[in-house]
């Protein structure tokens, strides 16, 4: 492992304290809960209780006062172990916390932001429709506001929203003018517990199955309007926003599950023999491991450039598209190539439930298609460079 002279002392404190917890208390039940698909409500607790939820988050507001770069050491630790716990640790910290700290009056990060930074309550973000994935602007929610004007109406019905069968809060977007598509979008903060809100079908999903994944139906749920994020319009821009951010946890997530499938397939090929020596000595298993460990540092290099550019953007404001997205699709394309390689290197036992690099190859997929596909990321990054300034 290489020493990056931008981490501090404080960093290096908080990655073994979450290495520590990730493989004391996430590893060995990992396989359980991915079996079982129940949702690990215990263990949130407790990370949240260790400062997990609330990495960025000001002390002041219940969080430990971090920076990104906390953030990425923190889930790579505990993808490492889990990638679903990994998830649920990403949208409470990069899609929730942090729309509200950047977006957020200071009432309503009080408000909305510190249950969720302790651990007390869960947070979920949703913008994704049943019709209405990478184009925000079709989306068919509806959000009116009374003859009042003292709250909006929300009616619809939104879908893939992580973490909905447990989340206490949510940033919702909806649009309100939808005769300005992108434009006519805006973001409120949902509290589950009121009336007009209930859950729909939890998914049934392929990978990270011990996070909880389900629609959300909205049935004339009244939303003051001291509950708008933002201003009335700016849904997508502050969605955009927050997803640079996610796109790091992401991308961190990613690296988290490519470097547990390297590190089980070197371990692997050390003890495996085959032909009377291990298989390590085999000059086909050392490329697949030289790639695979090249790739892992490549991965590691783009996210932790990408999240000390985030740590330099919370000063000027500036947005971090290009490193966000370059971060996240080659950490998620590297997930998906060391994973397979790992199954591979393993043989008959990789494609076994008995160890866990089947595991790391189904939670893996997701990394290339939530939060934006690989395909988005790399029409963002294109845009990014050709875009006229």
């Amino acid at each position: 492992m290489y020493t990056f002279p931008f981490l501090s002392e404080e960093h290096t404190m908080l990655q073994d304290a979450a290495r520590e917890f990730a493989q004391k208390e996430i590893a060995p039940v990992a396989e359980k809960f991915d079996h079982s698909g129940e949702f690990p409500i215990k263990n949130v607790r407790k990370m949240g209780e260790l400062g997990f939820m609330g990495i960025e988050v000001p002390e002041d507001y219940g969080g430990v006062g971090m920076d990104t770069l906390a953030y990425v050491l923190v889930m790579e630790e505990i993808s490492k172990a889990d990638a679903s716990h990994g998830t649920i640790v990403s949208v409470n910290n990069s899609l929730y916390n942090k729309g509200i700290m950047i977006f957020g009056t200071d009432e309503q990060v009080r408000e909305w932001v510190t249950p969720v930074a302790t651990g007390q309550a869960i947070g979920a973000y949703s913008l994704t429709e049943p019709m209405s994935g990478s184009d925000a602007g079709n989306m068919a929610s509806r959000a009116v506001l009374n003859d009042a004007g003292t709250h909006y109406i929300i009616n619809g019905i939104k879908s893939w929203v992580t973490s909905a069968p447990y989340a206490d809060r949510i940033i919702l977007f909806t649009m309100t003018e939808p005769e300005k598509r992108h434009r006519g979008i805006t973001a409120f903060l949902i509290d589950t517990s009121q009336a007009g809100f209930s859950r729909g079908k939890t998914e049934p999903k392929l990978g990270i199955r011990a996070s909880a994944t389900s629609e959300i139906i909205f049935d004339n749920y009244e939303c003051p309007v001291e509950c708008v994020l933002g201003q009335p319009g700016e849904g997508f821009k502050i969605a955009m926003a927050v997803l640079d951010q996610g796109r790091i946890g992401i991308a961190s997530q990613a690296l988290g599950i490519a470097q547990a499938a390297l590190d089980a397939s070197v371990a692997y090929a050390k003890e495996r023999e085959a032909f009377g020596q291990k298989i390590g000595q085999f000059q086909m298993i050392q490329h697949k491991l030289a790639e695979m460990k090249t790739r892992v540092e490549a991965s590691r290099l783009l996210v932790y450039q990408a999240a000390y550019e985030a740590v330099l953007a919370k000063k000027s404001g500036a947005r971090i598209t290009l490193p966000a997205s370059m971060a996240k699709l080659y950490a998620s394309e590297t997930a998906m190539y060391v994973t397979t390689e790992a199954v591979q290197i393993h043989g008959g036992m990789g494609y076994s439930k008995e160890m866990p690099l089947e595991r790391y190859f189904r939670d893996a997929k997701i990394t290339q298609i939530y939060e934006g596909t690989s395909e988005i990321q790399r029409m963002v990054i294109a845009r990014q460079l050709t875009e006229l300034r």
